[in-house]
């Protein structure tokens, strides 16, 4: 089941000639090709599927769906207030630094 969850893109870099980034999930930093959107940069929402960006929105969207999922359960109820890493194959930690 995809949630939808906003996403903040925090970096963007080109590995293997497909422009990838680092978003910021509620906290939870995921690895996301961005070959569909490949104009987005820093600071930009998307939502995801699969690991590719597929939908640009806005901050004021996505703060609205982030605080809808909160109150309805989805999420917690605070954001966090460090990234909170879930490790797994999008760790920043298991990649290679974006050169």
């Amino acid at each position: 089941m995809c949630l939808g969850i906003p996403g903040r893109i925090t970096e963007v870099w080109h590995s293997g000639g497909a422009p990838m980034a680092h978003a910021d999930f509620d906290g939870r930093l995921r690895r996301v090709c961005l070959a569909y959107l490949p104009d987005l940069t820093i600071g930009d929402y998307v939502i995801t599927h699969m690991g590719y960006a597929l939908t640009r929105i806005d901050e004021a969207d996505a703060a609205a769906t982030l605080a809808m999922m909160r109150e309805y359960g989805v999420l917690d109820p605070e954001p966090p207030t460090e990234s909170a890493d879930t490790g797994g194959p999008a760790s920043p930690e298991t990649l290679k630094s974006p050169a």
